[in-house]
């Protein structure tokens, strides 16, 4: 299935903007079923308009092309290797690459690959959760281990948070970190956030960022968190502001009586593509 179904039909050598689902689920601590959040995904895509009113702008007339997904893997270091060399791929083609998820071990292969690419890069995550566990359940891949990985390649700026683990504040920059009780009641930290990336952005976002009354469809809810426009908005200006070069949008675990989040992630990824290609 392709992002946007028949409306969104385009070449992979046309296309400016691949959509790259990864459906694995293996390292989940919680609640099973991120592996089907990219079908997910691209099902609910098909109900979008793709007239964005905002940017008064169609991001898909620069071309969206859904790959074949990464699939066979046989544990969590595989998976890693195998969407860093998809990603990889994508980058040397000159493509901006999305990566849908999955749990968020998926994005450590992603954000290795654009690391090893591009120079000043900083990797902006959006998350309920701080995920700087040096390893989790026996595995340094584990969804809860991702910042840490990511810190090893690239400096992190951490925004959302609401939920970590004593053993992660030693990975924590208190400076690169800004918390949800924080942001909610000073709007000017999100420009700080802002201040404190460099030139060349990638940005993660976890969906449990969300507030679950928003986003209950997720391995791992946390109350407490924004709202689709406090967020999506936060985005805009980080990519007004910045050069953002790709993404990934994760922790989807769809519900068949719900489909409402599915839509959100789906709408989450294409405002991001109006703001970015408008």
């Amino acid at each position: 299935m392709n992002f946007g179904g028949s409306e969104v039909v385009y070449d992979y050598n046309e296309s400016k903007i691949v959509v790259l689902p990864v459906p694995y689920d293996a390292t989940s601590t919680w609640i099973k079923g991120a592996d089907k959040g990219p079908d997910a995904i691209l099902e609910a895509s098909v109900n979008l308009e793709f007239y964005d009113i905002e940017t008064d702008s169609e991001a898909h007339l620069k071309g969206i092309h859904t790959v074949e997904p990464v699939s066979g893997c046989s544990n969590p270091a595989e998976m890693v290797d195998a969407v860093y060399n998809r990603t990889l791929a994508l980058l040397d083609d000159g493509k901006f690459p999305v990566i849908i998820g999955g749990n968020h071990s998926v994005s450590i292969g992603a954000i290795k690959a654009f690391a090893s690419r591009f120079s000043d890069l900083t990797v902006l995550q959006l998350d309920a959760h701080g995920d700087m566990r040096d390893e989790y359940e026996g595995s340094p891949f584990n969804h809860a281990c991702v910042m840490a990985r990511a810190r090893e390649v690239a400096p992190v700026v951490q925004a959302g948070i609401r939920s970590i683990s004593a053993g992660e504040l030693k990975n924590i920059e208190r400076d690169r970190i800004f918390y949800a009780h924080e942001l909610t009641y000073d709007k000017s930290l999100y420009r700080k956030a802002i201040e404190t990336l460099t030139s060349n952005v990638y940005i993660t976002i976890d969906l449990d960022v969300l507030d679950p009354s928003l986003m209950p469809s997720t391995g791992t809810p946390e109350p407490g968190g924004p709202d689709y426009r406090e967020l999506i908005h936060f985005l805009r200006d980080v990519i007004r502001q910045r050069n953002v070069l790709g993404f990934d949008v994760v922790e989807l675990c769809p519900s068949e009586y719900n489909k409402a989040p599915d839509f959100v992630a789906a709408k989450i990824i294409y405002q991001l593509l109006s703001y970015r290609f408008c």
